[in-house]
């Protein structure tokens, strides 16, 4: 049996197919519109998760939708009324859209998917929270679900065991650790949900001197980890802006105008909000285990995406494992609904060797998305007029990685598409982590973004603790943790002084480009069975250099989704300052550009291939 979920209409639109309880396919709307963040229903991702399985609309047994619509339109409509009048510019935006696509989803999925059949609807949080445990390798675990809002909901807490998923407690709108932090990503100048990661990158910059004033005045956080939010300060409820003239007065002045200069204020906010924020996933993670006795948590929600967060879960929290759900935010969401149909709804079984078939878990690593073969991208080669040469396998490996040696950035695209928000060496630009320019290079050359935020290393699984104060499984870099203590350099005390970004070009480590200002890095490890291409090229540079990590960002510039297609990785390959890409077995050099046809003679063929 086929079931095809789907999120849409809020932010990050996606669509998942599972067929007999395993996930086949997902992909982001935002891949194939081009459009970052997409919201709209997600038409082209359901296209490819059926043409990846080769079926038709005809073939799938229901449609899930990750949240209750009409649930959601009450908490509109309740809260417009409790605000009323002030909410009424908002109300009249919102109702048109409501009126017209969102409260009409079966006929919307008739129309779009050509599907006749059932359609079926989780709560917001129950597809977080089936998102979270079904594809984890527990046979029960406790589960932890946050983010901004879904009906009403804001975090919830329950457990999961064998097919069953129980959930306990819910916190409730307007009282939302995910809206608190978006509001301080809206206050310090970044975009509400998508400018979080740069808030949380920001925080190690500042001090955390606001943390008291944000607990005296705005949140009542209590030692379950629930919180109520001081209302009066902000205006997200019924209003058109997250926070108002009284969050100014409090923090001393209006909020930050994007694009402009990142004083010590707004890093001093995000240190602050971050450090709340830690302290509240950390009294819910330990209210989750005294409740429910699980020695697992499998963590889901936008929330869960705060890296930082689950690392300090993960080492002063109760639980012995813990387990992220990859596309933690609302596009796993079309995944939860899915497996929730097929393990709840239709009471199939769920046993984790089943689960975990084939790799560690039951996301295969999240590469999950489209994949072109050596026919398709040689054609795409030929039109664009690229030069390039094709490698042997045996050969990729130690190619790109002498290229990497010679702090040359790579990039590299290879086999399915990831599902979720990290790129995890299947749309990748690497860099050598033991260069002090490559952080600073990457961002303002390749990636066009702000100076401060820092880049996340990949590493052999096995060598994992050589390098990092972590010895688990983090494949899906949603685990912050220290650079062991033995790589870390000393500073000399004029560099001990330094305040705010003049602390980025102070190498730190003997991995300075992966090692934050304060130590950390957002680890991925990387197991030959989850990827071999992109392991055997860490082996291939850990036997070239001896390190067994690189640098690993986001095949996308600023403000682009991750290229999704051969066609997409030329096109940012040419239009940034990367040395090198490799598309499947094609290798290219952006100095040999210009030219057209088939490089089998170019110069740099015979100094990187194997003697």
């Amino acid at each position: 049996m086929y079931i095809l979920g789907i999120s849409a209409y809020y932010h990050d639109s996606a669509a998942c197919l599972v067929r007999d309880g395993r996930v086949v396919a997902a992909a982001q709307e935002e891949r194939f519109s081009r459009k970052k963040h997409d919201h709209r229903y997600p038409a082209r991702a359901v296209e490819f998760c059926l043409r990846h399985a080769g079926i038709t609309p005809a073939d799938l047994g229901y449609v899930a939708f990750y949240d209750k619509p009409l649930l959601k339109f009450e908490r509109l409509l309740e809260t417009y009324i409790d605000y009323a009048p002030a909410g009424l510019r908002s109300f009249l935006l919102a109702m048109p859209l409501w009126l017209r696509e969102k409260i009409w989803i079966r006929e919307q999925v008739s129309k779009e998917a050509g599907f006749g059949g059932k359609v079926l609807f989780t709560e917001h949080h129950e597809s977080h929270a089936a998102s979270a445990f079904f594809p984890s390798p527990f046979e029960s675990a406790a589960v932890l679900t946050m983010d901004g809002v879904g009906e009403w909901a804001t975090s919830s807490y329950g457990y999961g065991r064998g097919n069953e998923l129980h959930l306990l407690k819910e916190l409730h709108f307007p009282h939302s650790l995910g809206l608190l932090y978006s509001a301080f990503t809206y206050y310090t100048g970044f975009r509400v949900n998508s400018g979080e990661y740069k808030l949380m990158g920001l925080a190690p910059y500042g001090e955390p001197r606001y943390v008291k004033l944000i607990l005296d005045e705005l949140v009542d956080l209590r030692e379950d980890g629930s919180l109520r939010l001081n209302m009066k300060y902000f205006d997200f409820a019924a209003g058109l802006t997250m926070t108002n003239a009284r969050f100014d007065r409090l923090f001393g002045g209006r909020p930050r105008r994007a694009e402009s200069e990142v004083t010590r204020r707004e890093m001093d906010l995000a240190r602050s909000v971050q450090e709340v924020t830690e302290e509240a996933m950390l009294r819910m993670a330990r209210h989750a285990h005294r409740e429910t006795g699980e020695r697992n948590l499998c963590l889901a929600g936008g929330v869960a995406l705060n890296c930082v967060g689950n690392g300090r879960i993960l080492r002063e929290g109760p639980f012995e494992n813990v387990w992220v759900q990859p596309a933690a935010g609302d596009a796993g969401g079309s995944l939860g609904a899915a497996l929730s149909v097929w393990h709840q709804y239709l009471g199939h079984g769920r046993r984790v060797e089943d689960v975990c078939a084939g790799g560690a878990d039951g996301m295969r690593g999240s590469y999950l998305g489209p994949e072109f073969g050596a026919d398709e991208i040689e054609e795409t080669l030929v039109t664009s007029g690229a030069r390039y040469r094709r490698v042997a396998r045996e050969e990729l490996a130690e190619t790109a990685a002498r290229l990497l040696a010679e702090e040359k950035v790579v990039g590299w695209f290879q086999g399915r598409m990831e599902f979720g928000p990290r790129a995890l060496g299947a749309r990748s630009i690497l860099g050598d982590p033991r260069s002090p320019r490559m952080q600073s290079q990457m961002n303002l050359k390749i990636k066009f973004r702000e100076s401060f935020r820092p880049f996340a290393p990949s590493v052999l699984r096995e060598r994992v603790s050589d390098y990092f104060e972590l010895d688990c499984d983090s494949p899906y870099m949603l685990l912050v943790a220290p650079v062991r203590e033995e790589l870390r350099r000393a500073l000399e005390p004029e560099e001990e002084s330094l305040f705010g970004i003049e602390k980025l070009n102070v190498p730190r480590s003997t991995i300075p480009a992966v090692t934050h200002v304060d130590y950390s890095a957002r680890v991925q490890t990387v197991r030959r069975d989850d990827n071999p291409a992109y392991y055997d090229l860490l082996a291939a540079f850990e036997r070239l250099t001896g390190c067994a990590v690189l640098v690993n960002t986001s095949f996308n510039v600023r403000g682009e989704p991750i290229v999704c297609t051969p066609a997409e990785a030329y096109a940012c390959f040419m239009r940034t300052e990367m040395d090198c890409l490799v598309l499947g077995d094609f290798m290219l050099l952006k100095s040999e550009q210009g030219g057209g046809a088939p490089a089998e003679d170019l110069s740099w063929q015979e100094e990187y291939q194997l003697d």
